[in-house]
């Protein structure tokens, strides 16, 4: 990549590429039903973003109640939801702006300040919910921030790691398209 640029075909869709991988892993977050288990035998408590689930024994029946019910089940989900609908933003543009034959600088920079942007949104709804959720929900036996907690927590650091990547890309626009004359370490004996 650093030898032929961003010109190069197979290169150039790498960024958008890592992005949709975010948003793959943002899916996975919002729909899964790992935010918090339990971590040992018998499993009697499990949560996602939208509800909590306990049973009182092995073979008993999950009784689920609705986060959405709390205030701040609400802002949790809103802000990390807010963060992944800017992450799709992001996706979208970036398709854009690598489909172009001439890349569009300032827009590059542009999408890098919209996934910081998602970022802390995502990362607000990160911290939310482990306070108030240890803090107002009654936990019996030992549990855990599971897969779908943690497949959140990738999303929010792919998109401050991809935001510096497309804020700093600008900053290397000469040699990404070729203008910058190659230097020679070369001396005659």
């Amino acid at each position: 990549m650093v030898k032929y640029g961003l010109d190069y075909t197979r290169c150039r869709w790498i960024l958008p590429l890592l992005l949709g991988i975010g948003v793959i892993f943002g899916i996975i977050a919002l729909a899964g039903r790992g935010w918090l288990e339990s971590q040992t035998l018998p499993y009697v408590h499990q949560a996602s973003l939208w509800e909590s689930c306990k049973r009182s024994g092995p073979g008993e029946d999950w009784s689920c109640e609705s986060l959405m019910d709390y205030a701040w089940g609400r802002a949790a989900a809103a802000t990390y939801l807010v963060g992944f609908i800017l992450l799709v933003i992001c996706f979208a543009l970036a398709i854009i702006a690598f489909a172009i034959d001439t890349l569009r600088f300032n827009f590059i920079r542009g999408i890098g300040g919209l996934l910081f942007v998602a970022a802390v949104f995502s990362i607000m709804g990160l911290v939310i919910y482990p306070v108030k959720f240890s803090t107002e929900i009654d936990m019996t036996g030992i549990n855990m921030f599971s897969w779908a907690y943690g497949f959140g927590w990738t999303t929010a650091i792919m998109e401050i790691c991809l935001g510096f990547f497309f804020c700093c890309l600008p900053n290397y626009e000469d040699q990404i398209l070729g203008n910058v004359k190659p230097t020679y370490f070369y001396s005659s004996p």
